[in-house]
């Protein structure tokens, strides 16, 4: 027998080639996660520049319902739900009757159960390379255990053996085991550089959210101050309405 892929492939038994297909539809699946995830990386990537570019005018002129509409229009980008959601809830506060926590803090909740949920949509699927790399290597060492049981058992019942009679059968095993070790090597390589797509892509979100909550609590004192003025304002002028119904009575 010549030991080549094909003949391997065609003289193993059912529950080799039911390892064996089972790897293979690991691998399949972990290249169907990693290049989503690609595309997903990549395309918030490229949105939320665009979308930032467009965001910081409306929050320099204070334009904030601008700057929802604008988040709800973007699609698939992170940084669109993160803040967009956070603006939202801010000026439904904002309008909202005042209680114990300020429209501010409430935000800062609501931007942390947003983020928890960014970080799981970022996250996506790749729990499915983590079990591929952790499992691969195993499912093919099953194979290759109840291949090396199944050559002893021919020998067995034939009554004779050597080298010859098992070689082939402990070549069809071993053939399983690196078949495992074939997809999860690349599995958990996809794994770690997904991880330090998705930290970085993580920090970069959270530093924005760290800088949208500064906005929102310097612009709290700013409308503080303004409501502050136009009180002032409104005293003189009440007095001069007072004094000149006083001069002219009706």
């Amino acid at each position: 027998m010549n030991f080549n892929l094909r003949d391997i492939y065609n003289h193993m038994g059912v529950f080799a080639l039911g390892i064996a297909w089972t790897l293979i539809l690991f691998a399949i699946a972990s290249l169907a996660v990693f290049f989503e995830r690609l595309f997903v990386f990549f395309r918030s990537r490229s949105i939320s520049k665009r979308f930032a570019s467009r965001a910081g005018p409306l929050l320099t002129q204070n334009q904030h319902e601008a700057l929802v509409k604008e988040a709800e229009a973007t699609k698939g980008s992170h940084l669109a739900m993160l803040l967009g959601g956070g603006m939202k809830h801010y000026l439904a506060k904002s309008r909202a009757p005042a209680g114990k926590l300020g429209p501010v803090e409430l935000t800062r909740r609501e931007l942390v159960r947003v983020n928890e949920r960014v970080s799981a949509d970022v996250r996506r699927g790749m729990s499915v390379l983590a079990t591929v790399g952790s499992v691969a290597p195993f499912v093919g060492l099953l194979g290759t255990v109840v291949g090396i049981i199944e050559a002893f058992s021919g020998i067995a019942k034939e009554g004779s053996g050597g080298l010859g009679a098992v070689s082939a059968g402990i070549a069809e095993a071993l053939v399983v085991t690196a078949l495992g070790l074939l997809v999860a090597i690349p599995a958990v390589l996809m794994f770690n550089f997904l991880s330090t797509r998705a930290d970085a892509l993580q920090l970069s979100l959270d530093a924005a959210r760290s800088e949208f909550m500064d906005y929102l609590e310097d612009l709290s004192p700013q409308k503080a101050a303004a409501t502050s003025g136009a009180a002032v304002a409104t005293g003189p002028e009440l007095a001069a309405r007072k004094e000149s119904r006083d001069v002219h009575p009706a």
